[in-house]
């Protein structure tokens, strides 16, 4: 990491600005958050995280803070637009847009969002590498310093029981999650959280690496751990909330000039 680009990171005076969270409308910020939101969804169909109707992503409305924004069930990530986003409140009514809410969605992100105030984003999807480490009931070691951000800072919910349609399961998941950025749900797949949509977005994506990177590490023989000191300091730095801001920043900009009808 260049010198810059660590000031940024580790200036915290830097990071409201950088997280969007500069003095704006209502309007403003739940546009910036709506387009973030369909870019992210790109994203992840151009990496390979959807999976026929699976998984979801979620946006808290700046305004209406039990209400999230939500992409409709059916409509791919690979063409996800602005305008095809749907507005949930807690109760499951979809009160803005059109289209099908996922059950799973609503029943996952509306606990989440209801225990973490904190939480402006949660992202889950049936990613590959993901669920493959699920599968294995284990959190992810400190073997690369990219995994770093996850130490100490994620959980395992090895609570499998199916389908999540029961408000019991979200539940469980919420209080599972605690206050971490992430949790391995075991049998399932991943889900992340963040202060905005692009740290959500980008813990999502630098979680799934780290899954396929210990698998391929593990297939090869046995990964040398980084010691307990030198994973948290890293966490510092590469786990932060403006961190995982500024890393999504290359791969909204990419997406957007490519696809802009996302904004539409």
């Amino acid at each position: 990491m260049n010198e810059a680009v660590n000031d940024i990171i580790m200036n915290a005076d830097a990071a409201p600005e950088m997280m969007g969270d500069t003095e704006r409308s209502f309007e403003e910020e739940r546009l910036e958050r709506k387009q973030k939101l369909a870019a992210a969804l790109r994203v992840f169909g151009r990496f390979g995280f959807d999976e026929g109707v699976a998984g979801h992503f979620t946006a808290r409305d700046p305004e209406h803070t039990d209400h999230f924004w939500v992409n409709p069930m059916g409509r791919s990530f690979k063409q996800m637009r602005v305008s095809d986003l749907l507005l949930v409140n807690h109760k499951g009514e979809v009160v803005e847009g059109d289209g099908l809410l996922n059950g799973a969605a609503f029943t996952i992100h509306a606990h989440i969002h209801k225990a973490r105030p904190d939480v402006v984003a949660a992202a889950h999807t049936h990613s590959t590498y993901g669920k493959t480490w699920s599968s294995l009931g284990r959190p992810l070691d400190p073997i690369t310093q990219d995994v770093c951000a996850f130490y100490d800072d994620h959980v395992l919910f090895d609570d499998f029981t199916g389908v999540v349609l029961d408000n019991s399961e979200g539940e469980r998941i919420a209080t599972a999650l605690g206050d971490n950025k992430a949790a391995i749900l075991q049998n399932h797949g991943l889900l992340t959280v963040g202060q905005s949509v692009d740290e959500a977005a980008w813990w999502f994506v630098t979680m799934e690496r780290s899954c396929q990177a210990q698998l391929m590490a593990e297939a090869a023989g046995t990964p040398k751990l980084i010691s307990p000191e030198i994973a948290a300091e890293a966490r510092e730095t590469v786990g932060s909330n403006i961190a995982g801001w500024f890393s999504f920043q290359p791969l909204y900009q990419v997406i957007v000039a490519e696809q802009p009808d996302l904004l539409d």
